[in-house]
């Protein structure tokens, strides 16, 4: 994976999202979120269910309205943008949904599913054209040329899923957020749709926000790995450095529940109980570097322990 890291494509900055805001029931589903995404990297988001992955991804592509922050692209505040520039950043930034069925218009052919961006966005000269440009998508994706006329329910799950990635491909985009898109599918077919992901990754320069709560898939695909918890980021850092010397604990009680495919070792596999008292105690914390490019959420105290739990 070839990734410039002078050139941030993302830049998120005290994110902060409130669903409900100033009602009894308002919910606090984002909280202070820093982080940047540099071109050509894949940066891998994990967290257990409920954790916020999914509402920042989908406020970073501008589906939510953030409550405060903002969110740069390309040098741009998402967040103010409107009329043609808001339908240059959709063209540039796709999303691939996580359950290939569902993000699917059953009603609509192959065909018309992956050219609906290229017809909103006029980027075929004629019908020739339009045809010429989903036969090569299908073709990119591992499908066949006789696959445009069918509908989403005479695909299986893996299909579906690269029905999906097409669609995504098709106005070209820079940016890609993959919204756990593998979880619905089964084990045997997750593995070739991660590498045809990584291989379209690598043929079209894109930069993907891969959003997962598998880590051992997560650190396969990603160069750097950032774990969410309760709307906040606890840490960030290389995906080696996090899957293999995980600071927060947090992120060791993720890394602790990931089977481990020796039965003997597995017998042995000791999980691991987070305690989420600490992140309400009142106290003040901010993302700290501990490492080369290695970052926790916590306290002076607290990150003088991370600092000497890497030595």
């Amino acid at each position: 994976m070839t990734t410039d890291k002078t050139s941030k494509l993302v830049e998120i900055k005290n994110l902060d999202l409130t669903f409900n805001q100033g009602r009894s029931n308002a919910v606090h589903a984002l909280e202070n979120i820093s982080f940047d995404i540099y071109e050509g990297e894949v940066f891998g988001l994990v967290g257990e269910s409920g954790s916020g992955k999914t509402t920042l991804g989908r406020t970073i592509l501008k589906l939510y309205q953030a409550s405060g922050g903002q969110i740069l692209f390309d040098g741009q505040d998402v967040t103010k943008l409107k009329g043609r520039a808001l339908s240059d950043f959709r063209k540039d930034s796709q999303m691939i949904f996580q359950d290939p069925h569902a993000s699917l218009n059953s009603r609509m052919k192959v065909e018309d599913i992956i050219a609906e961006g290229i017809d909103i966005h006029h980027l075929a000269k004629s019908k020739a054209d339009r045809d010429a440009q989903v036969l090569h998508l299908l073709d990119l994706v591992g499908l066949n040329k006789d696959h445009a006329s069918r509908y989403p329910h005479e695909f299986s799950g893996g299909q579906r899923q690269r029905i999906g990635i097409a669609r995504a491909l098709a106005v070209d985009p820079k940016f890609i957020i993959a919204d756990e898109p593998i979880s619905a599918l089964d084990v045997s077919v997750q593995a070739q749709v991660v590498n045809l992901m990584k291989d379209l990754q690598k043929k079209h320069s894109l930069t993907y926000l891969f959003i997962a709560h598998d880590l051992s898939m997560v650190k396969y695909i990603s160069d750097r790995i950032g774990v969410m918890h309760w709307g906040k980021l606890l840490e960030i850092g290389p995906a080696d450095a996090v899957y293999n010397h995980p600071l927060h604990p947090y992120t060791k009680s993720l890394l602790s529940a990931i089977p481990v495919p020796d039965p003997e070792a597995e017998r042995q596999r000791q999980a691991i109980t987070y305690n989420p008292s600490r992140e309400s105690d009142g106290q003040e914390r901010s993302m700290v570097e501990v490492g080369d490019g290695h970052f926790v959420l916590a306290t002076p105290v607290e990150a003088e322990e991370y600092r000497k739990d890497q030595k």
